[in-house]
């Protein structure tokens, strides 16, 4: 028997990330290769979670945490980040979810466009956005750390 993404997706259960998550979550970040050596996964958890404008959606599929997004805004537009799925659960719509989940998130907050990044050489990824409607926008992007660090790639 086959089930279909949708079906499967309505399986997710989206909520805000809680304290307890908090370990889980940084393993699937690690997991999926999201994090990187000059950011630490669990300070960026605790900064999205201290104000009103970002927070971390976790999805569980029969309990287990098996998607994340990290969504927020700046006040003009959203922004999402840590865009996880457990690569033993794909195929099954969670991206999708957790998408629009957390597109869900930044309508309520009044925000009417989202922005994401993604590496160049990340293809895959970029045929998953391209296939739930986004479309890529040429931008400069440029980046200074404010602690005095070297630039990273």
């Amino acid at each position: 028997m086959s089930e279909t993404s949708t079906e499967a997706a309505a399986e997710l259960s989206v909520a805000p990330i809680e304290d307890g998550d908090v370990p889980v979550v940084v393993a699937l970040w690690q997991r999926c290769e999201l994090t990187r050596p000059w950011n630490d996964p669990a300070a960026d958890i605790a900064l999205a979670r201290r104000g009103s404008n970002a927070t971390i959606l976790i999805g569980r599929d029969n309990g287990a945490i098996v998607a994340t997004a990290m969504v927020g805004h700046e006040g003009h537009r959203g922004w999402v980040y840590y865009v996880a799925v457990d690569p033993d659960h794909r195929g099954k719509g969670h991206g999708r979810a957790i998408m629009e989940a957390a597109e869900n998130w930044l309508r309520q907050a009044g925000m009417t466009k989202l922005h994401l990044l993604v590496r160049p050489e990340n293809t895959k990824v970029k045929a998953f956005y391209e296939s739930i409607g986004y479309e890529e926008q040429p931008r400069v992007m440029y980046a200074k750390w404010l602690d005095g660090r070297e630039t990273t790639p």
